[in-house]
Parts: C-alpha cells; structure tokens; sequence
C-alpha cells in the first residue's frame, strides 16, 4: 500500500513513515507543505493520506474540501494538534474518514492506518483468506495450509496489495503506483522478478492458490479447483 504523509514538521514527518514502513509495509512518500500535499494527492493513487491541518502554503482543510470536491475518495487520516471538539467536527465534516490529535500512540496510528486501508478495499477482517492461504496484515504472517511462509518486504507487499484485490487483474503499472517508493529500484523488470520470488514461496504440496500471469494485463491471485 501506498501512504502520502503532509506534515510540515519534518523530522515527525520521517518518524511517521519509518513506523508505518517497519510495522505495516507500506511505501511511504511525505510532503511538507500543503501545496505540494495538495498536488501529489491529486497526482498519484494513494491508499491512505495522513493529514495536518496547520501546515505552511495551503491548510489541511482547504486540502480536504479540494480533493472531496474533485473527486477523490482516498481516505484520509487528519493528525493534528488541534483537538476541541468543534475543531473535529469540521474536519470530519469537510470529508476526513478519522481524526486523531497530538500527541499521539504511534502503535494507535499505525492500527488506524491498517483499518482505513482494509476498509477501502471492503476487508473489515486483518485477517485475508483465499484457499489454504492466510495473510494477516496486523501482523504481517503469512501461512498456507498448516505452513508458515516467511517474506521479504516487498514480496509481503506484493502479496498483501494482490489477496485484497483477489480474483482482480492488477496491472504492472499499478503495482509499481501502489507499492514502490519513489527511490526504490527501478530496473524494468523488477515486478517480474518479485512475482517469480513470491511464486516460489507459495508452491507446496497443498497449494491451492495460484498468481497468474494475464499476457498484456497484469497478474491475478485466484483459488485453484482440485
């Protein structure tokens, strides 16, 4: 999944995204001003936008009256220091889907991050399911059958971004928009090769689940018939 943190002060801003790359796997891009928020959160797909209000060139609720306005449905997590009651009010009411003041729980945020992205894809359970395999994103464990399968990072991303979109063909191009980092490796290839690693993990004498490759398309994670 892919997270887009405006926030101005920019060492809060880092420790933000190394938490939620370390604990959930998300690629992580951060804006700190609102100008800049406001054009990549209009620019590129995101799966989750952590918001400030108070930030530097165009505010948090301007932002979010915008993007609504616009169109865009990503949800968005305002993380702010302002905390009165009327003050969450009308960030709610200008399109945030939750609110959380500072100073903050980071294991809070990080499980109300998880929760925002498994609702966008209509998984209210951590716990995805498909034929014998098993993803459970709060703890980021993977099982197929009675077998614990380990990961990499990118290959438990990858994983994670294709059981919620199950029976859907994902495209490279939305692979690379969703999953990667702006600084990440950028060789032409480097999608194949994550699929070729992950398949391989997945092969056991009980695998009931396969990723397939739709020539031209993209790829598709489906529940195999015995």
């Amino acid at each position: 999944m892919r997270v887009l943190v405006v926030e101005d002060e920019a060492k809060l801003a880092r420790n933000i995204a190394k938490a939620l790359k370390e604990a959930a796997s998300y690629a992580v891009d951060i804006c700190t001003d609102g100008e800049d928020g406001q054009h990549q959160a209009l620019s590129t797909p995101y799966d989750l936008i952590v918001l400030d209000l108070m930030l530097p060139k165009v505010g948090g609720l301007e932002i979010l009256r915008n993007l609504r306005q616009k169109g865009c449905k990503v949800p968005v997590l305002v993380l702010t220091a302002k905390d009165t009651t009327e003050d969450i009010i009308q960030g709610l009411d200008c399109g945030s889907d939750d609110y959380m003041t500072k100073p903050f729980e980071i294991g809070e945020l990080i499980a109300r991050c998880r929760a925002l992205v498994r609702r966008t894809y209509d998984r209210p359970d951590p716990i995805v399911r498909l034929g014998d395999l098993s993803v459970d994103m709060s703890s980021r464990t993977v099982t197929l059958g009675e077998q614990r399968i380990a990961l990499r990072a990118m290959e438990y991303r990858l994983l994670e971004y294709l059981i919620l979109r199950a029976g859907q063909i994902v495209s490279k191009t939305e692979i690379l928009e969703h999953l990667y980092d702006f600084d990440a490796e950028s060789f032409s290839n480097v999608v194949e090769v994550h699929i070729s690693a992950l398949r391989k993990k997945l092969i056991t004498g009980s695998q009931r689940v396969s990723i397939q490759t739709v020539r031209g398309l993209g790829y598709v994670i489906r529940e195999v018939s015995d």
